[in-house]
């Protein structure tokens, strides 16, 4: 007979107890989680900002009206839960954190309609006057671009026409009326999926028309500049007649914050060398105004001793400093990375006045927060992201414990001394090249290698030298002694140009991609914000999402077929080198479908290559990834061809490209992206394979208000 044991009347049953195991494991997961918090209260207040701007991202991220309302109630009911959690960190943060990510998405969203004006709808040629609102001379192009404010309310409010330099008139600058026949278009969207979309900017800006002038610009009301234009004007000038064309660009960038004077050759070796951020004004060149003025005044100050007793100079020289620092903001065009420079200057000023530690993440997110309450839509753009990234990293890596203990000063010897500080520099280098590689990647598809090595020598000689030395020069120049000061600034600065296009020669200077996943690039900037924020060993977390991002945009295959939205211009990319279909293609087109491909060179030509057979009319091209083969038929003239013959050779492709609308009998076997569908598409990235894939513009700009102009633009 089988024995049954009895049942222990004192045990729980087996579901009671597995909720009883799971509710101590969540207990400590929570108490875990509020020790954590507790010990890095002190970062919280930044994971604010971070909210914020995470509503702002997703607002640009999200692509219909549904899914930014949807986001929204998240947002919301997350703030919600956080409140319901308690009295304890985790809830509180969590509130915090959704609240700012429903304030950001709302911000940014009210802001695209707040900005909204009229645009024009399609290409059109007219003649109109107006008003100068804004002139802007690219010396390395020949141009001069123009924002006009036309007279005519059949247009729309703010148009921006180029003209040649060689045919631009006396007597043109803000506030002169003018008339000229230009032919306008809507502001083109991006040409390609990941490349840079103008018609967002212009959006934010409030330009509704794009466009080049037609013949000779009558000046009916001519005006000269004022204020600050006149001054920026004067010292452009200035600076121009007393250097070399190409010094001259570099000092006018330093000086005006106009770098539409450097030479295309230059920028682009500074591009490649990793040294493009000492053109663009931001916390590099404020510091050095603001601690320079601020020098300068304790060591005058200071030689009266009663003044010296009565005041205190540290905040009288800070003050100078902020006059000093607000005014070049002004004085160079108040631009994102500028605005922010100063006011994180102010800032740290005031922490300085009143006693308190100057430079902190606290004060990079106040800065954040100021700048993104007033333009949100700055969140999107490179240059916002890209100062944010190298101070914050800047700030981390000497939070650090053992950046403190290693970089300290100490009363040494020195060369001991001098290799601490030359260590300290290369590990700043280092720390602001790795957390800006991934932003150039995702924006640019290109980022120096070397620029650790470019900007130990050339940080030092644009702040101690070249940008002292211009800034003399100019004071000299009251009293006729600056020629002496510009001789030696033009040779820094020759100096600074060889050193740039040294390392933009050098092999294996740029690292190239041609696509990066928005998951991908979303991912890291998640991870580095992780391992930037924190103090304790919990930030290595943030190391995780770094490394999974990092490999999906390593392992995601570029694309095997570039077509623009207007359908003129394509590139085959074999064996990672482009192929265009048209061989009179412009510079602007060949350097869109190199960037894009992420080819480092000149595209190459379809016509000519042994799987294409080319006509003056067509191209027929046979494109091979691993097993699979398609065959790619693309127009390439306005010529007519014969309905019969098109319809014939439709048949035979998988692929047909053409700028013109074809008949309905043109049926390949795969996808026809004539003038029509582009219309509604835009440029495509397609990558060919056993599950081919296509990233097209509309499905990267969404229903933003922005999208109108790619479906009616073309």
């Amino acid at each position: 007979m089988q024995r049954t044991s009895a049942p222990n009347i004192g045990e729980a049953p087996l579901p009671q107890r597995a909720r009883g195991l799971w509710k101590t494991r969540i207990s400590a997961l929570h108490e875990g989680l509020e020790k954590f918090l507790e010990a890095e209260r002190a970062q919280l207040p930044p994971w604010f900002v971070v909210g914020f701007g995470s509503g702002i991202a997703a607002w640009f991220a999200l692509d219909t009206e549904v899914e930014w309302r949807a986001f929204l109630c998240l947002a919301a009911a997350s703030c919600l839960v956080g409140l319901a959690l308690g009295q304890g960190r985790a809830g509180r943060a969590l509130a915090w954190f959704a609240l700012a990510a429903t304030i950001g998405c709302a911000l940014v969203w009210a802001r695209s309609a707040w900005v909204a004006l009229p645009r024009i709808d399609r290409p059109k040629v007219v003649e109109f006057a107006g008003r100068v609102e804004l002139v802007d001379h690219l010396a390395a192009r020949d141009t001069v671009r123009l924002l006009l404010k036309p007279d005519d309310p059949a247009l729309p409010p703010n148009v921006r026409v180029s003209i040649d330099e060689d045919k631009f008139p006396v007597g043109i600058a803000p506030g002169a009326g003018v008339r000229l026949r230009a032919r306008l278009a809507p502001p083109p969207p991006m040409a390609l999926p990941g490349t840079y979309g103008f018609a967002r900017d212009a959006w934010f800006k409030g330009i509704g028309a794009v466009g080049k002038a037609l013949g000779p610009i009558s000046v009916i009301e001519p005006a000269s500049p004022k204020g600050l234009d006149r001054i920026r004007t004067r010292l452009r000038t200035h600076v121009a007649e007393r250097l070399p064309e190409r010094s001259a660009g570099i000092a006018i960038a330093l000086a005006t914050g106009d770098q539409n004077a450097v030479d295309e050759d230059d920028a682009d070796a500074m591009r490649r060398s990793g040294l493009t951020h000492l053109l663009s004004v931001s916390g590099l060149h404020i510091a050095a105004v603001v601690a320079f003025a601020m020098l300068l005044t304790i060591k005058l100050l200071a030689l009266s001793e009663r003044l010296a007793l009565r005041f205190n100079l540290v905040l009288v020289a800070a003050a100078v400093g902020a006059a000093a620092g607000v005014g070049y903001t002004l004085l160079t065009g108040a631009q994102v990375p500028t605005v922010r420079s100063c006011v994180a200057a102010l800032l740290v000023l005031a922490g300085i006045a009143l006693g308190r530690e100057a430079i902190s993440i606290r004060l990079i997110a106040t800065g954040a927060l100021i700048v993104l309450a007033f333009r949100p839509e700055a969140l999107a753009g490179p240059s916002f992201q890209m100062s944010f990234a190298a101070v914050t990293a800047i700030v981390a890596l000497h939070s650090t414990r053992w950046a403190r203990q290693l970089l300290q000063r100490r009363d040494e010897g020195i060369i001991a001394r001098t290799g601490r500080a030359l260590l300290g520099i290369v590990a700043t280098g280092l720390a602001v090249e790795i957390a800006l590689m991934p932003l150039a990647l995702f924006h640019f598809h290109r980022s120096g290698l070397y620029g650790v090595a470019a900007n130990i020598v050339a940080i030092p000689l644009t702040t101690f030298v070249i940008m002292p030395l211009e800034a003399g020069a100019l004071l000299l120049d009251a009293i006729g002694l600056g020629k002496p000061l510009w001789l030696l600034c033009g040779a820094a600065i020759d100096g600074l140009l060889a050193l740039a296009q040294t390392v933009a020669s050098t092999r294996g200077a740029v690292a190239l991609m041609p696509s990066m996943p928005a998951w991908a690039f979303a991912a890291m900037v998640a991870g580095g914000l992780w391992l930037c924020l924190w103090t304790t060993r919990a930030r290595l977390i943030g190391l995780a999402p770094i490394a999974l991002g990092a490999t999906g945009a390593l392992l995601t295959p570029a694309p095997d077929l570039l077509i623009t939205g207007d359908g003129r211009h394509l590139a085959v990319v074999e064996g990672g080198t482009p192929l265009i279909l048209r061989d009179r293609a412009g510079d602007y087109v060949r350097s869109l479908f190199a960037e894009a491909s992420g080819f480092d060179g000149d595209p190459d030509i379809l016509d000519g290559q042994a799987a294409s057979d080319c006509s003056h009319d067509a191209c027929v091209a046979l494109l091979k990834k691993g097993t699979s083969e398609w065959r790619l038929l693309a127009t390439r003239s306005s010529t007519r061809i014969d309905w019969a013959a098109i319809t014939r050779a439709c048949a035979y492709a998988d692929i047909v490209v053409s700028d013109r609308r074809l008949p309905r009998g043109c049926v390949p076997r795969w996808l026809k992206l004539d003038a029509q569908a582009l219309k509604r598409t835009g440029g495509l990235a397609i990558t060919l394979g056993d599950r081919p894939r296509v990233e097209t513009v509309a499905e990267r700009v969404g229903a933003h208000p922005w999208s109108q102009l790619l479906s009616s633009g073309g």
